[in-house]
Formats: structure tokens, C-alpha cells, sequence
């Protein structure tokens, strides 16, 4: 081949590599940047992987930023809060309901119900 045709090349690889570096570093791919479409798909497949008692209060406003909607109450030593992520689209008025969520429960900080019955949980206790 031609020196050319090499050279360009590899240049080509250097300017894609550090494009791809620059991407990574800088790049914010947090929920709270995402368009609204996007930031469902991804709470709705987030949410259908979390398994009961290991997932915690922490580790949801990292994966899945702040919450839509959200309810706390302590009863004796027990904390509660639900937590609502939008999952699915309703009715484009600009605001999120609950019925547009789904809910997550958590007991001291620990996961304990996902759904509809978390939030019924959540007001029986």
C-alpha cells in the first residue's frame, strides 16, 4: 500500500480514538438527561431487573435519579418512602401521575415491593 494511504489511516484511528475518550469522559449518561421517552424505557427495564431486599435507597437515586413522584412516613423506628418512576406514558398534559409510575417501596432503606403493591404497602403501614 501507499505511505498515504497508511498514514491516513492511522490518523483517522487517533482522531477516532480520541474522539471515543472524549465521549467517555465527558459524556453525562445520567436518567435526568434523558428525554422522557428514553428515561421510561430505561426505568421500566431497570425496574424489571431489582430484586426485593437487594437493592437500596442509595443504589436507586444513582441508577435511577430522582424520583417522579415520592411519599415518606416513619411509624415507631420503621422509615418508609415510595419512590415513583414514570414506566409508562398516559396522557401528554406535562404532568406525571401516579398511575404513569411504578412504585418502589423501601423499609429502612431496603427494597421491599415493587408495583402497585408496593404503594399499597406503603399505605397500610
Amino acid at each position: 500500500m501507499n505511505k498515504k494511504v497508511i498514514a491516513r489511516i492511522l490518523m483517522a484511528l487517533c482522531a477516532y480514538g480520541i474522539f471515543v475518550a472524549l465521549v467517555i469522559t465527558f459524556y453525562d449518561d445520567s436518567p435526568s438527561n434523558m428525554k422522557w421517552e428514553d428515561r421510561e424505557i430505561y426505568n421500566r427495564q431497570f425496574i424489571a431487573k431489582l430484586k426485593i431486599d437487594q437493592f437500596t435507597f442509595e443504589q436507586a437515586l444513582e441508577k435511577l435519579g430522582s424520583p417522579d413522584l415520592t411519599e415518606a412516613k416513619k411509624i415507631d423506628t420503621q422509615y418508609y418512602q415510595v419512590m415513583f418512576y414514570r414506566t409508562q406514558h398516559m396522557k401528554s398534559d406535562g404532568i406525571t401521575t401516579q398511575d404513569e409510575c411504578t412504585a418502589l417501596l423501601f423499609k429502612n432503606g431496603m427494597l421491599t415491593a415493587i408495583g402497585n403493591t408496593a404503594y399499597q404497602q406503603f399505605l397500610n403501614h
